[in-house]
């Protein structure tokens, strides 16, 4: 089984090995002046269709339905009611947990097409035409916050598809490296370590494909947490990789001296990166190509690559190379989400202190500190930070959240140390729960433990007198601050 992305502006033709579509949400309204309504005609009735919140609003207007501009968005949990028995929800008990994130309503239904569940504030959630195989929901089942999701999807895609799941780790292990030994045979490749999951699992692959034509370059770049430079060259030796360090701290620092737009932040970064890249590769001869640790959600969120989506952040892992750096791009998970990529990085035999890491961003530290930065404030961070995820592994929580950190606001508040009158910092803590980092909940840690760290945060932090905790979902908000 192989699920792609294609973009609305682009309907791949009719082929006998298309067993289903799915019509994704979108941030346009139906209604909206060059609204995406892709000429699905010769599809529908062919193979089964499932339109998704935009998808679903798309398919009932094209139909005869009516959507309208609802009072106020709906973002978040909704209970789930089924209205009547259908394939789609086989398997799936009457009241269930799904999340909404949308501004639109289906009013009406067209002809032909049957309720099948709502919820208290949308009357028409889910909807079909079992005959003309057409399905349609108005929640998002692919976020782990629908707790029917996986069982929905299932059931479209086994059950009303009839698509046999054939793809495992293993399997793409072995295609993946196939394909890089044909690509990369007799070519030298250098690859940009992070340190965390996504890089590592793609060096690994690569290493496996070419050997020691692989060079890693793992650079400090002076926005990487406390003590992890270190730490991660540390692990990193266990995997037999041909790793380079560089410490561009300061390169990095003086680029992004003043700089306050977190997209030029980003853009800096990448640039630096691909400078350093362009520096090492130089004192290798013959170097071809660059090896990055892109994934899908870092496509889908950078550029409109697929049709007209919103680009909710620039990312140097994707935004390209000048003409000047005569290296071609290698991504061998650019089409994996963070749990496939986990899966196969168990599979690969890599510790679990390498592939069980919180995800970190390509621009590190940069973009959790609000506004401009500087070493005092990187280091202010720091402390911080350590302080919180020794707090999560101390009492077993870490495993339990997707990703955690701190956020360095901009802001000073009024307090009180001994006798003294203070005018410090606030720091932000952030924990979510997620699988694929496309969508997240905040966590619900306990409260105890959030007083602990905001007590050893503000008594061994030199300038921080505030703490406070993030309980922002995404959507609407984004896992990282900046």
């Amino acid at each position: 089984m192989f699920c792609e992305i294609s973009p609305c502006t682009k309907i791949p033709a009719q082929n006998p090995e298309i067993k289903g579509i799915i019509l994704s949400g979108s941030p346009w309204s139906v209604h909206a002046p060059g609204a995406p309504m892709p000429d699905l005609s010769n599809w529908y009735g062919q193979i089964p269709i499932l339109g998704v919140c935009y998808g679903a609003q798309m398919m009932s207007v094209l139909f005869g339905g009516k959507v309208e501009r609802s009072e106020k968005r709906e973002y978040g949990n909704a209970k789930l009611v089924l209205k009547s028995n259908s394939l789609l929800f086989e398997g799936v008990s009457s009241s269930e947990t799904v999340w909404m994130s949308h501004g639109d309503h289906i009013e009406s239904l067209p002809e032909g097409f049957t309720l099948i569940a709502g919820t208290e504030s949308v009357a028409i959630a889910a909807f079909e035409n079992a005959s003309k195989q057409m399905y349609a929901l108005q929640f998002h089942p692919e976020v782990t916050h629908s707790i029917p999701g996986k069982q929905i999807l299932s059931n479209f895609i086994l059950n009303i598809c009839k698509i046999n799941p054939d793809w495992t780790p293993a399997h793409f292990i072995d295609s993946t490296v196939a394909d890089l030994k044909e690509k990369l045979r007799g070519r030298k490749v250098i690859c940009g370590l992070s340190g965390g999951v996504d890089s590592t699992v793609a060096a690994t692959l690569i290493h496996k494909a070419i050997g020691s034509d692989l060079y890693c370059i793992f650079v400090d770049n002076g926005l990487l947490r406390k003590d992890e430079f270190g730490q991660v060259l540390e692990q990193y030796k266990h995997l037999g990789l041909n790793i380079i360090p560089v410490n561009a701290s300061d390169r990095f620092l003086t680029e992004l001296k003043d700089v306050t737009d977190p997209e030029e932040k980003r853009k800096i970064i990448g640039k630096v990166f691909i400078d350093v890249f362009q520096d090492e590769a130089n004192k290798i001869n013959g170097v071809d190509f660059l090896a990055q640790g892109t994934i899908y959600p870092d496509v889908i969120e950078s550029v409109s690559v697929n049709g007209p989506s919103a680009t909710i952040k620039s990312h140097h892992n994707v935004g390209g190379l000048p003409d000047t750096m005569h290296l071609q791009v290698v991504e061998p998970l650019r089409m994996l989400f963070k749990d496939e990529v986990r899966r196969v990085g168990t599979e690969l035999g890599i510790s679990n202190l390498l592939t069980g890491r919180h995800p970190f961003p390509g621009p590190g530290l940069a973009i959790r500190i609000i506004g401009s930065l500087d070493s005092a404030k990187l280091n202010v961070l720091r402390d911080a930070d350590e302080i919180f995820i020794e707090g999560l592994k101390e009492f077993s929580l870490y495993n339990s959240v997707w990703q955690a950190f701190v956020v360095l606001l901009p802001v000073s508040s009024v307090g009180v140390m001994g006798d003294e009158r203070t005018y410090e910092n606030v720091v932000a803590l952030r924990a979510v729960t997620s699988v694929d980092g496309m969508t997240a909940d905040w966590a619900k840690l306990p409260h105890d433990f959030l007083g602990e760290i905001s007590s050893r945060i503000i008594n061994r932090v030199k300038g921080v007198n505030r703490v406070v905790y993030d309980i922002s979902s995404k959507p609407p908000a984004t896992i990282e601050w900046e």
